[in-house]
């Protein structure tokens, strides 16, 4: 019976890969879709489509993007729409420290070091992990470890895919995961606080409202994303047949060593600076507010990314004689650039398609009528909470950003469920669930096209129907497993965080 369903299930996600990669190429289905927003704009201005935003009473109504107007915004952001798309930045900068790091040899000779003397059998569990907790660092998973985590795979004869596959789920799908707080969470609490200040004008939500959920969730949201890359994903995957004789991993040498020693000392000086800057009550590298949350540090981590990799790549080139004049370290950061060349192909008809649909407001109307069908629903806390997940989940599809999202659903949902007796730090991780383990299928999200641009280094042939097929039992199962604890958490009327509980008392 396991195995007939095995091959069913397999059947299914081939089914789902040759569905998806029959469309047109991913540049030309974003162009499409960013036609297709344009027509939808026009037709729902002309059908009168509306809804009224919870927050502030607004009636919200399709701006119709083929008008005069329209066309001439169109016209006169083309360019900025491109520019302005936030991890067109954030990669072209993270690559080009990541450069003069892989030119000098530095980033092959850790990955040696890595492969050569880790027990093969927790590789997987750990970049499934190394994902989760690279959230830290804002969108750093993305630009360097899903690309990193094929090399390893690949250095140790399994298939690059399967392993940029496991690190892509713990960044993304793992995204509401965590053993420390990041940049997201102040976010998200400012949000519900507002939210819940409709109700209750002195309530307020602590950036650690889901820590302890969040913490839990770290260690299940690991052993799953392994479970799924060993038992799904590598069988479907094969074996990975490269084109030429792949070279053993050889030892490193003398030169080697004594080049990621320097490296490793530039790393904990230039550490030891940063940590000089944010751990005084007075450091200079303190937020605004005098906290660490809103540092530079941590809102400017792309440039920590380069500064970091630019110094040890470069203190390893000379200590090994890589690098022995500047031209050379442009080399570096120039033949990085090149592997970007399809991404930024991508990425131009991506950005229009993000704006139109911003621009239209059809995600907004779209999200806002979703939800009013989840309010008719009269269930109790568990089936109204794994509605909730779904239709997170749901909207995941339609807009990228998670805080714009809960923007829109947080007036909704946080003073619904307050007066139904639940709590706003409920609402939240509720929200949270369903944002994350949808984000590995939804071509929304901003980095999809980066992820294609990765794995067609190893399948030439890759498309969306690659992607979303190789990564949707992680959406499955991350989906259960997440539901599944949070049903315990709420039976056990466990703390979501430090002071935040799941109910609230009028």
């Amino acid at each position: 019976m396991k195995k007939v369903f095995q091959k069913l299930f397999t059947k299914f996600l081939n089914g789902v890969e040759r569905v998806g990669n029959a469309l047109p190429h991913p540049a030309t289905l974003f162009a499409i879709f960013a036609l297709l927003a344009l027509l939808f704009s026009g037709l729902g201005s002309w059908l009168g489509w509306s809804a009224v935003h919870p927050g502030t009473e607004e009636v919200v109504k399709p701006v119709n993007l083929l008008s005069e107007e329209g066309l001439h915004k169109i016209i006169l952001n083309l360019v900025t729409n491109f520019t302005n798309f936030a991890p067109l930045g954030i990669v072209l900068v993270a690559m080009l420290g990541i450069g003069i790091a892989e030119g000098s040899g530095l980033i092959g000779a850790v990955i040696r070091a890595l492969v050569l003397s880790s027990p093969k059998r927790l590789l997987t569990f750990v970049i499934v992990l190394a994902g989760i907790l690279s959230n830290l660092a804002s969108n750093v998973g993305y630009v360097l470890l899903v690309p990193l985590a094929g090399v390893i795979f690949m250095a140790v004869k399994r298939h690059p895919v399967a392993g940029m596959a496991a690190a892509f789920a713990g960044v993304s799908g793992g995204y509401s995961a965590n053993l420390v707080l990041g940049s997201i969470d102040p976010l998200l609490a400012g949000l519900s606080q507002e939210a819940a200040r409709i109700v209750d004008p002195n309530y307020v939500v602590n950036a650690t409202a889901n820590y302890y959920f969040m913490v839990v969730s770290t260690f299940f949201i690991a052993i799953a994303g392994t479970w799924i890359t060993e038992r799904i994903v590598v069988p479907r995957l094969g074996t990975y047949k490269h084109e030429g004789e792949q070279e053993e991993l050889e030892r490193l040498s003398r030169k080697e060593k004594k080049g990621l020693l320097g490296a490793f000392i530039t790393f904990l000086v230039m550490t030891g600076l940063i940590l000089w800057g944010m751990i005084p009550e007075d450091g200079i590298l303190r937020g605004p507010d005098g906290g660490i949350l809103q540092s530079p540090i941590i809102k400017g981590v792309i440039t920590v990314i380069f500064v970091l990799f630019g110094a040890t790549g470069l203190a390893y080139g000379l200590i090994t004689g890589k690098y022995t004049n500047d031209e050379q370290v442009m080399k570096g950061m120039g033949e990085t650039m090149k592997t970007l060349a399809m991404y930024i192909v991508l990425v131009f008809f991506a950005a229009q398609f993000v704006a139109y649909f911003k621009w239209s407001n059809l995600g907004m109307i779209l999200a806002i009528s979703g939800a009013k069908s989840l309010m008719a629903t009269d269930l109790g806390i568990i089936p109204l909470m794994i509605l909730f997940v779904i239709l997170s989940g749901g909207i995941n599809m339609l807009m990228g950003s998670a805080s714009a999202k809960w923007a829109i659903l947080a007036p909704i949902f946080v003073p619904m469920f307050m007066f139904l007796g639940y709590s706003p730090e409920l609402s939240q991780v509720v929200y949270r669930i369903g944002d994350s383990v949808t984000n590995i299928i939804s071509p929304m999200m901003s980095f999809f096209a980066l992820i294609i641009a990765f794995i067609q280094k190893y399948d030439p042939k890759a498309g969306i129907g690659t992607i979303i097929s190789t990564m949707l039992p992680y959406t499955v199962v991350f989906f259960l497993f997440w539901v599944i604890l949070l049903i315990v958490w709420i039976l056990l009327g466990l703390p979501l965080g430090p002071d935040a509980g799941l109910y609230y008392s009028m």
